[in-house]
């Protein structure tokens, strides 16, 4: 390595204790950086800090430079806010967190600062850091601190370890303080157990802490007093830690919130820091506990700096809570016997008629010639209202179902174990997809002749067609299946999934706060709605809430999403399969039967299987999944899983579009 020895040498000389704090610190930032070197090995990381202790070792004016500059660099930074913050949010919002590290990624951060925290990030940004970090060993740390802290040549006492010992205590205060204040709040003290909140678990936080810093830096004390110091500071972060998991158990049945659950991870995470500093502080290796300690803080920083960190690991457990609610749903819409089959065709007829009448209403939208939002608008006015009425029929809307469908498989195949288990998740399979096939025959197959019927009664009562033949045609030439509508289809696919999260987390929301509760016992609203109404409409929102959400929110986008991607010149169109067929038949009766020698009929009537499959199988996709990352699935054999899928679509492939005769 003799060919970095001039580099270094040059850093070496460019050390300069006097020089102002920002130099100080670049200084170091370029000492760090000939540390990684260009190679990014650990052997060589670790070999060019032998360098550098050797080269301090062999001359008296270097060694004394490097002291004095380490002592400078040291005495003008808060290493508190290292050992007790880094890694923490300063605020306790998650939006507030978000903008935070959104401002680390977007905004440089200066050099001139007295905040250790923000020294360790730019000193110390790389996942390598921590790697050469944890392999430095034990003889080369001490030759290392030897150098930099000539006071604590034998590893202990001395005025360094003092200094050393005496900011962990500081840490270990100002995060007890942290947590003492979190486990105070209102919103987590109500929601923990009365068991949890009769322990009283964080009021006596701060007192465990300042009886340990009291046993560490008095020197009469005897070790006996400092071990019960020690025990009982651990026993009650576990306390405060089993409160903090019995806010998790009240999750469970009264719905999540991000914001708390992202206090909740923050307040565990400064329980856990508490315990890493007492780790460090009682260590009878304080070096290498230190290095540990230092390694560990890299691999926080990089976390500290990911959105996509905060925002999965804080949303987990919503999603969670969504999928669980979606495959209580999505049961419902698996049919496994005959009767179930025959029932959801005629769901699925129902739904489809009433789709005829938005399809009529959506072409009366367009004779209106309104602007693009207003036309978009009024367009989700219309399918919301359908969707809606459809919900409260009893009908069903094919579309709507996988979404639903996806949690309820992803739940089963963490119980895939053995070949019965999978030839059972297989026969869910066959069950799942001929009840997408009965949904969408279901909805097809009327909405064809009830909009063609539909369209014809309108033509007889108005004297004129319900569009004429140049928009007929146009209808027809926009539903090519060699056009965009495939693509507008899968996008049509992810507006269904996202219906079904919104609707998830509004359920969610409304348990969360207990709007259900408010609605039944609120003294305003029994006043103006009477006591029993008030019950009824409360009892009829908690059951519904989650339907009407999904099928409103899916009406507006279906009706608004093209009309702001006009706005930024992007020509997307929704292709809902129902809606799609429903056209097909109103410009089938302007055109009468000189339409089926249209090539344009022919190539729009391709495109509805494979528009209902991809709005099913998008949807279904992007639902599963979220339900497998949610429920924690692990990889299972998915080998088994298609040799079965292959085997059944072999030998009973009717078995994936009708009951066999085995479904009673």
């Amino acid at each position: 390595m003799s060919h970095n020895t001039p580099d270094l040498a040059q850093l070496l000389a460019d050390l300069d204790p006097a020089a102002p704090l920002a130099q100080r610190h670049l200084q170091l930032l370029a000492l760090l950086a000939w540390v990684r070197g260009h190679d990014q090995t650990v052997e060589g990381a670790t070999g060019r800090v032998a360098l550098l202790v050797q080269a301090a070792e062999q001359s008296p004016a270097l060694r004394a430079r490097l002291t004095a500059w380490w002592a400078q660099l040291t005495r003008h930074l808060d290493i508190t806010t290292l050992l007790a913050d880094f890694g923490f949010a300063q605020r306790t919002s998650m939006a507030s967190e978000l903008a935070e590290r959104l401002r680390y990624k977007l905004l440089p951060v200066s050099p001139e600062t007295q905040d250790a925290s923000e020294l360790f990030m730019l000193a110390l940004p790389h996942e390598f850091d921590a790697r050469w970090l944890a392999a430095l060993d034990e003889a080369l740390l001490a030759r290392l601190l030897a150098v930099l802290l000539p006071a604590q040549d034998d590893g202990e006492g001395g005025a360094g370890a003092s200094e050393w010992q005496r900011a962990l205590l500081d840490a270990i205060t100002y995060c007890a303080g942290q947590i003492l204040a979190t486990g105070f709040a209102p919103e987590l003290r109500l929601r923990m157990s009365e068991a949890v909140r009769a322990e009283q678990p964080f009021h006596a936080l701060l007192r465990d802490a300042e009886s340990l810093r009291v046993e560490v830096l008095h020197p009469l004390r005897t070790g006996e007093r400092l071990q019960q110091a020690v025990q009982g500071l651990r026993e009650r972060l576990d306390t405060c830690r089993a409160a903090v998991n019995s806010v998790y158990a009240h999750f469970e049945d009264n719905g999540i919130s991000v914001g708390l659950v992202f206090r909740l991870r923050q307040l565990r995470a400064r329980i856990l820091r508490v315990r890493e500093l007492l780790e460090c502080l009682l260590s009878p290796r304080p070096a290498v506990a230190a290095l540990q300690l230092m390694s560990h803080l890299v691999i926080v920083g990089r976390v500290r700096r990911s959105v996509r960190a905060l925002v999965a690991a804080n949303s987990s457990l919503l999603a969670a809570k969504v999928a669980e609610r979606s495959a209580e749903t999505g049961e419902h819409y698996i049919t496994r016997t005959r009767a179930e089959y025959l029932a959801m065709v005629r769901q699925a007829a129902g739904g489809g008629l009433v789709m005829a009448f938005t399809t009529l209403f959506k072409f009366g939208l367009y004779a209106l010639a309104l602007s693009a939002f207003w036309g978009g608008f009024m367009a989700g006015v219309n399918y919301a209202v359908s969707f809606v009425l459809i919900q409260m029929l009893h009908f069903t809307v094919a579309t709507k179902q996988p979404a639903m469908t996806a949690p309820a498989m992803a739940a089963k195949l963490k119980e895939l174990e053995g070949d019965q288990a999978v030839e059972s998740f297989v026969d869910e399979v066959a069950h799942l997809v001929r009840s997408q096939v009965a949904a969408v025959l279901g909805n097809v197959l009327l909405v064809f002749p009830a909009a063609l019927a539909l369209a014809l009664l309108s033509a007889q009562a108005l004297g004129r067609p319900a569009i004429d033949a140049q928009h007929a045609m146009q209808t027809l030439d926009a539903l090519h299946l060699l056009g965009p509508s495939l693509l507008f289809a899968a996008l049509t696919g992810v507006l269904l999934f996202a219906s079904s999260i919104f609707a998830g987390w509004v359920e969610n929301w409304f348990v969360l706060h207990r709007l259900d509760s408010a609605m039944q016992y609120n003294p305003r609203i029994t006043r103006a709605l009477g006591a029993r109404r008030a019950a009824r409409w409360a009892q009829f929102l908690r059951d519904h809430i989650s339907g009407l959400a999904a099928n409103i929110s899916l009406g507006f986008m279906l009706g608004l999403v093209p009309a702001f991607a006009a706005f930024f010149g992007l020509g997307l169109e929704v292709r809902h399969v129902t809606l799609t067929t429903g056209q097909i038949g109103v410009a089938a009766a302007t055109l009468g039967q000189q339409l089926l020698h249209e090539p344009a009929f022919w190539w729009a009537v391709a495109l509805v299987p494979l528009n209902g499959a991809l709005n099913v199988g998008v949807s279904f996709y992007l639902a599963f999944r979220l339900a497998l990352r949610a429920h924690n699935v692990g990889r299972v054999d998915r080998r088994r899983i298609y040799r079965a899928l292959r085997r059944r679509a072999r030998h009973a492939p009717l078995s994936f579009f009708v009951p066999t005769r085995a479904s009673v």
